[in-house]
Order: C-alpha cells, then sequence, then structure tokens
C-alpha cells in the first residue's frame, strides 16, 4: 500500500519541485534585468546590471561593427577592459568634447590637448594659456614623453579607422584609450546625448543626465514652433572641392536639422549618413530652385567664394542675398566655433536655421552659428 501511494505521490513532488525551479530562475531574470539610459544616441549606451555599471561603446569608427564593452570600477585593467571612474586626469583630442566637459563643470579635469591652437571656449583657452594643459602636438603624432609625463588616467581618441598606430602605441604605454564617436551620429540630439558618456566617465551622470534633458526639451519645442509655418523655403548646401560638389546625404544629421527645421532639402531623397558626391552640373541645374544657401563650405565672403568658383554667380541664393556660413564666427585663436559648440548644442543649431528662414517666430533670437555671406 505504501509503495503504491510512493508512486502517486512523487510524481507530484517532482512537478511542485519543477514549479519552484521555474519560479527561482524566472525571478533571477528580473533581477538579471539590464537599464540603458541612452535615448537618441546609437554609436554608446550604458548598462547597468547587478549593481555593475558597463560602457558600451558600438560606433566610434567608420563600419564599425565589433562593440567595446567596459567594466567602470575603482580601478584601471587595461586587459580586463575595466576602468577607473570617476576620472580625474584625462586627455581629449576633439575640439567637440570640450563644451561637453565645461558644462559638467569638469574642464580641470583635462590635463592634455594635440593641437589645442582650433579651441575656442574661453574657460579652456585660459588654462591653456595658464599651463594647466599642456600642447602634445597634433591629433595624429602626439607626443608620447610629455603623455607619459601628464599620467593621465585616460585619452579620449578620436579616430576614422580602428588601426590606428598613435593609439596603439598609447595603449601598450599602459594608457587607457576610450573612443568618442559622437561626429558619426546621424540626428542632432545623438550627436548631444554623448554628454552622457563624459558623464559616466567623471562621476557626473546626474549632471549629463540634466542637461541633456534641457538640451532635448528646448530643441523638440523649437521643432515644434517652426511646423507652424505653412511656407516651406528650399535649401541648397555643401560645396566644391576639387571639382566635385560635397553635399549632406539624405539620412545625415544635416538633412535632419533642416526637415527638422521645416525645410525642404533639395537632396533629401538621397541615401547615406555621410556625404554625397554630385557634379557641378547638376548642381547648378538643381540650385535654381534654391531659396537659400546654408552651409557654404570655409569661405567667409562672397567675394572669396567668387575668387574661388565665379560660376557661383548663377546661383539664386547669393545673388539675393541669402547664403550663411559658419565659418564666420571664431575663436580668439582662429577656431571656427560652429564646429566646436554645435554638436552639444543642436537647440541653437535649429534656433539658427529657422531665424534665417522665418525670423518672425524668433524676434528677439539672435545668430549663433551662422552669418550672412557679404
Amino acid at each position: 500500500m505504501m509503495t503504491r501511494l510512493l508512486q502517486y505521490i512523487t510524481p507530484f513532488l517532482l512537478f511542485l519541485l519543477c514549479i519552484q525551479c521555474k519560479q527561482e530562475k524566472e525571478k533571477t531574470v528580473v533581477t538579471q534585468q539590464k537599464t540603458s539610459s541612452v535615448t537618441y544616441a546609437k554609436g554608446f549606451d550604458i548598462s547597468k546590471e547587478n549593481g555593475k555599471t558597463y560602457l558600451i561603446l558600438k560606433k566610434v569608427f567608420q563600419n564599425h561593427k565589433e562593440p567595446f564593452t567596459y567594466l567602470l570600477s575603482d580601478h584601471n585593467d587595461i586587459k580586463n577592459n575595466t576602468l577607473k571612474v570617476p576620472m580625474e586626469r584625462l586627455v581629449a583630442t576633439s575640439t567637440s568634447h570640450i563644451p561637453m566637459i565645461e558644462l559638467l563643470g569638469a574642464q580641470d579635469k583635462i590635463v592634455g590637448f594635440p593641437h589645442s591652437k582650433y579651441i575656442s571656449s574661453e574657460k579652456t583657452r585660459k588654462r591653456i594659456d595658464d599651463g594647466d594643459i599642456i600642447e602634445l602636438g597634433s591629433e595624429q603624432s602626439m607626443n608620447t614623453e610629455l603623455l607619459m609625463d601628464l599620467n593621465p588616467e585616460v585619452v579620449i581618441g578620436f579616430s576614422l579607422h580602428p588601426n590606428n598606430k598613435l593609439y596603439n602605441n598609447i595603449k601598450k604605454l599602459g594608457i587607457p584609450v576610450v573612443f568618442n564617436g559622437e561626429w558619426l551620429e546621424e540626428t542632432p540630439l545623438g550627436r548631444a546625448e554623448w554628454i552622457k558618456f563624459f558623464g559616466i566617465l567623471l562621476g557626473k551622470e546626474k549632471e549629463a543626465e540634466a542637461i541633456f534633458k534641457q538640451i532635448e526639451t528646448d530643441y523638440l519645442t523649437v521643432q515644434q514652433l517652426a511646423k507652424k509655418t505653412e511656407k516651406k523655403y528650399t535649401i541648397l548646401s555643401g560645396n566644391l572641392f576639387k571639382d566635385i560638389w560635397y553635399a549632406p546625404a539624405g539620412n545625415s544629421f544635416i538633412a535632419k536639422f533642416l526637415a527638422d527645421a521645416n525645410l525642404n532639402y533639395l537632396w533629401e531623397d538621397t541615401k547615406g549618413t555621410g556625404s554625397i558626391q554630385l557634379s557641378f552640373e547638376s548642381v547648378l541645374d538643381k540650385a535654381q530652385e534654391a531659396d537659400f544657401w546654408i552651409g557654404c563650405g570655409s569661405y567667409e565672403t562672397k567675394e572669396k567664394l567668387l575668387q574661388f568658383n565665379k560660376h557661383y554667380t548663377q546661383f539664386p541664393p547669393l545673388q539675393n542675398g541669402k547664403t550663411y556660413t559658419s565659418a564666420s564666427v571664431k575663436g580668439a585663436t582662429g577656431g571656427i566655433k560652429y564646429y566646436e559648440f554645435a554638436p552639444i548644442r543642436p537647440d541653437l543649431v535649429l534656433k539658427d536655421l529657422i531665424k534665417i528662414t522665418q525670423p518672425e517666430l524668433l524676434p528677439d533670437y539672435q545668430l549663433t552659428f551662422y552669418r550672412l555671406i557679404e
């Protein structure tokens, strides 16, 4: 009788045990759930799992496929991709890094920079002039002896491809190199969100979240404002280089800016996120539809434009005094402010575009980055 009873009870007990194991497994899955604080940027992520924080770099080079994953800890371990945070001494390599670090109030953490002449920020220029930031040479041939003397905890790199000899040598010296891919983002807000990359490295995560949230709010507010106008002006953008016209591709962040400003861009239907290459003849023909030429390269005056190519006189925007450049607004040592500040202030770029094309929508706003070519 007891044996027969056990035959019935044992399967039932096994069934209960399986249910319990399944429930415990489900609980384990919940505790291991990952969270991310990145919304727009496609090139990086910040993941938190079981009390650990990971910085994941998904796209920091062109054609980048394999992500880099770093554990953020209280020590550096290059072999195991572990980074010490918060960082106290860093070397930046792109002017676009500077405003993001400054907005976090961490400019005193920058100890070195290559080719610092083009930095426009007054705060950081003062630190350069005072000797607090050391000039390291050009970005592709940094003085590694000076770099070693600075003893930075990290070099924030910028490179077109992963097989960069300079950065590989820096790693061999025992200095971590972490690449910033903000320049590869396809949307204005995606570029600005890289402030969170600096926030997590500098122990300023909450500050970075708050700053980006304000920029996002301002950008979206202005974007909605642009939709209030029924008239959509047509925009020519790009410039000629060695007989080839380079224009922003239809999926580029510049094309996104123009779309968000409620403007028609001449090549908005093209593919790609970088530049498209066109013959000057095809551009000259299509330019007849343009109301404005916004972004004409590094030229600051109409005279310089025409010295380069006299056929620009056939562009209606140049004839009608509606050509704008970002090359005129410079820092004390000649750096173009657009390249330095625009990535972190897309809201101001968008305001510029609206002020140029629909000034009545922003009557009290003064242009930040663009100036009329005269």
